[in-house]
């Protein structure tokens, strides 16, 4: 089984494999292929709310993933770096993992309120249910947990990890402080991600 894995590992490395956007193409052809070779896929409303879940849950995963790298690797490895190294951190890997970990926010929201809307629970979610119980309050208070930590990625975390990564202009006092905020923030939004994500699974699986 092993070499089989790695004879074909091998054989898509000829046809750029270490390209992440060839591994990314790839990984769509395949579900393609095996989605309309299993006849799940289904051009009807039913078909497009499930689509736009599937969208959701990848744009969840690649958010809270990165949330998480963010707070389990880089954050904590951060003072066991050399000073002479740190910069390779901060000017390539953190901006980049940031434009994925703020635009995966942004998608996991927007496709978070199509599937709302395609589904017909958006406005009764938002009013968590009434209060009632159920499905619609679980599903209102992941939502509403979600909401407020991609504000917090937008409009505290991103514009204090500019002034700290030295992206817009700081002075050093600027940037200590920045660099404190964008922290904390990040923690804050690592707790609410224990319950949000208790909430959004528990609206699938909790009559």
């Amino acid at each position: 089984m092993r070499n089989l894995m790695l004879k074909l590992i091998d054989k898509l490395a000829g046809f750029g494999l270490d390209k992440l956007e060839r591994a990314l193409l790839f990984g769509a052809g395949l579900c393609a292929v095996l989605a309309l070779a299993t006849g799940s896929v289904r051009l009807d409303l039913n078909w497009t709310a499930f689509l736009f879940r599937w969208l959701h849950v990848i744009s969840g995963v690649m958010w809270i993933g990165l949330l998480w790298y963010f707070n389990f690797v880089q954050i904590p490895s951060m003072p066991k770096i050399p000073d002479e190294q740190k910069p390779a951190i901060g000017k390539v890997i953190a901006p980049t993992a940031l434009f994925w970990f703020r635009y995966a926010a942004l998608a996991t929201v927007v496709t978070g309120v199509v599937l709302a809307l395609l589904n017909s629970y958006l406005l009764d979610a938002l009013l968590l249910g009434k209060f009632q119980g159920g499905r619609t309050t679980y599903i209102g208070l992941g939502m509403w947990l979600a909401l407020f930590m991609a504000y917090n990625v937008w409009n505290i975390i991103w514009p204090n990890q500019q002034k700290a990564l030295g992206l817009v202009p700081a002075t050093d006092d600027e940037k200590k402080a920045a660099a404190r905020t964008a922290m904390l923030t990040s923690r804050f939004n690592t707790m609410f991600s224990i319950p949000m994500l208790y909430f959004m699974v528990a609206a699938q699986n909790i009559a």
